[in-house]
C-alpha cells in the first residue's frame, strides 16, 4: 500500500491529510495559520503540529510517505521559497514539493492535471498549471500591484459609491441607503462622520450589499460587479496565454466566497467573456472539494501515479477533516 501526504497551510488554518493510492483517508490533522508571512515560527510550528496529528492518527512514519505535497499561503515569490525550502526540508520527508495554496485549490477543482484557478475572497489571485506541469501565478498582492477586487476592495467600492451618490457627484443608487444601514448608520452623512471620527475600517462583509443591490436592479452595483468579473477574466486570460492553453479544453476553477457564494449572474458571464477571447475550450467550474485534496492529488501525480475515478470519489466525501478517516 502506498501513502501520500497533502498539506494546506492557509492564513487562518493548516490542514494535513494522509491517504493511500486509492484515496482512502488514514489520518488528518489541523492547526493554526501556516502562512510564514504572518509569522514564520508560528507557521513552522503549526505545519509540524498538523502533520504530526495526521501521522499519529494514521500510525505511520515519515518514511512511509511516498510523496508529500505542501500548498502554502504566501509561497508567492523566490524570496518566500528561500524561507520555505529549508522549513519543509527539515520535516524529513524523502520526496516532497511546495507550491502556493492557489495551486492545490486548482488541482482540487479539476480532474485534469492542468488548468487555471481564480480565487476571489478577501482578495483575488489567479494561478495555473500547464500541460507539462509548469506553474504560473498572477495577483494576490493588492490593488497597487495590479489586482482589482476581492471582498476588501468591493466593500470599498460600495462605500465610495454610497458617498459619491449621497453627495450628488453621481446618479442615485440603492447603495446610498443600503450601505449606511448595513454599517449601522441612519444616513450617508452620519456614516461619513462616524468612520472619520472613529477611524473605522470598512469591513469586507460590505461586499454582500453589492449583490443585494444588483439583485434589485441597481445599475451602480451591477457595474461594480461587472468590473470585478472582467478583471478576473483578464487575469485568467493572462495566465492561459502564459501557459499556452489557448487551444486546449480545460477547467477554470472558481474559488473564494465572492465567486462561490455571491450571485454568479453578476460576475461569471464577464469572466467568460474575457477568457473566451483566447480560450474557447475553457469551462467554468466552481470548487466543491476541500483544497487539501488538491495537495494529495499533486503528491500522487508527482509520484507518477495515474489518478483513477475511485480516488476522486473518495476525496469528494471529505468535508470535515476531523471526521474524515474512513479506514480502520
Amino acid at each position: 500500500m502506498t501513502f501520500y501526504l497533502g498539506v494546506d497551510g492557509g492564513g487562518s488554518v493548516t490542514r494535513a491529510i494522509i491517504a493511500d493510492h486509492q484515496g482512502r483517508v488514514f489520518g488528518t490533522g489541523t492547526a493554526g495559520p501556516g502562512n510564514h508571512q504572518i509569522n514564520e515560527e508560528l507557521a513552522r510550528g503549526n505545519i509540524r503540529d498538523a502533520i504530526q496529528h495526521a501521522h499519529d492518527q494514521a500510525g505511520l512514519q515519515k518514511q512511509d510517505i511516498a510523496y508529500a505535497f505542501f500548498g502554502l499561503a504566501g509561497a508567492d515569490r523566490e524570496a518566500d521559497y528561500r524561507i520555505l525550502r529549508p522549513m519543509i526540508k527539515e520535516l524529513g520527508y524523502p520526496h516532497y514539493d511546495i507550491a502556493c495554496d492557489t495551486i492545490i485549490a486548482l488541482r482540487a477543482g479539476t480532474t485534469q492535471s492542468y488548468g487555471v484557478v481564480l480565487i476571489c475572497g478577501f482578495g483575488m489571485n489567479c494561478a495555473g498549471i500547464g500541460k507539462f506541469g509548469e506553474m504560473q501565478q498572477f495577483g494576490g498582492f493588492g490593488y497597487e500591484y495590479g489586482d482589482f477586487g476581492g471582498g476588501r476592495e468591493l466593500a470599498i467600492e460600495a462605500f465610495r459609491a454610497a458617498i459619491r451618490s449621497g453627495e450628488g457627484r453621481t446618479d442615485m443608487t440603492l447603495l446610498t441607503a443600503m450601505v449606511p444601514e448595513k454599517l449601522g448608520y441612519s444616513s450617508v452623512l452620519s456614516m461619513f462622520d462616524g468612520f472619520l471620527d472613529l477611524r473605522q475600517q470598512i469591513p469586507p462583509s460590505l461586499a454582500e450589499v453589492l449583490f443585494q443591490a444588483a439583485a434589485l436592479g441597481d445599475e451602480t452595483a451591477i457595474q461594480i460587479l461587472k468590473t470585478q468579473g472582467k478583471e478576473l477574466g483578464m487575469s485568467a486570460k493572462a495566465v492561459i496565454q502564459k501557459l499556452g492553453l489557448q487551444d486546449e479544453q480545460f477547467d477554470l476553477v472558481l474559488a473564494g466566497s465572492i465567486l462561490t457564494k455571491g450571485d454568479s449572474r453578476y460576475t461569471h458571464p464577464y469572466i467568460m467573456e474575457e477568457v473566451q477571447k483566447v480560450a474557447p475550450g475553457c469551462r467554468l467550474k466552481p470548487l466543491t472539494f476541500e483544497p487539501v485534496t488538491g495537495a494529495l492529488l499533486l503528491a500522487m501525480e508527482k509520484d507518477g501515479m495515474k489518478i483513477l475515478d475511485e480516488v476522486y470519489e473518495q476525496f469528494g466525501k471529505i468535508t470535515d477533516l476531523k471526521g474524515a478517516v474512513n479506514v480502520e
